[in-house]
């Protein structure tokens, strides 16, 4: 699975419930990359330079990152719910191939949908120094950007979900646990 949605959707805190549920392995980009890296991995220690150079970690970087942690027998027995990867569409055609060479396939990858609005303001209550309106409609601008051709890559697949992030934790995790059940 992967779950996708803008910053102050509720992405963590729904992952770790749909974890809880379904009994998957939650596989975030930033764990990968720290595991990749604490490990000494080939490619955690070429991630490691790029990212202490301030650079971002390449496509091919990634994506043998992503590899390596998807052929880990923990998410081979149990599933992996994907957080923060793919990001882009030649990321997701990665993810597939990936996926092919170990004999399983992607599922479903649910957006969590919540207005623009909504997640400033959400953002905003956090008070974080780096929440700025500016910066928060800033980093806002750059995903709906970067994840519109993700999310028609996955349409085009017929893997993508939408779901209704407004309402209580209980209410947009029922909607999830649902949209999710329907695709297993």
């Amino acid at each position: 699975m992967v779950i996708l949605g803008r910053q102050g959707s509720g992405k963590g805190t729904q992952s770790e419930m749909l974890v809880e549920r379904f009994g998957c392995v939650h596989v975030s980009t930033g764990d990968m990359l720290r595991a990749a890296v604490a490990a000494g991995t080939e490619l955690g220690l070429k991630a490691r330079a790029v990212m202490e150079a301030g650079d971002l970690v390449s496509d091919d970087i990634m994506n043998g990152i992503v590899a390596e942690r998807l052929a880990e027998q923990d998410i081979a027995g149990n599933g992996v719910l994907l957080d923060g990867f793919p990001r882009t569409a030649d990321q997701a055609d990665a993810l597939q191939a990936i996926l092919d060479g170990l004999g399983q396939k992607l599922t479903v990858a649910v957006n969590l949908e919540v207005p623009v609005a909504e997640v400033t303001a959400r953002m905003m209550a956090r008070g974080r120094s780096d929440d700025t309106e500016d910066a928060i409609s800033r980093r806002l601008e750059l995903y709906d950007e970067q994840t519109a051709p993700l999310l028609e890559w996955f349409a085009a697949h017929d893997l993508l979900v939408e779901v209704d992030g407004l309402g209580t934790e209980d209410e947009v995790f029922d909607r999830l646990s649902t949209a999710v059940r329907t695709r297993l």
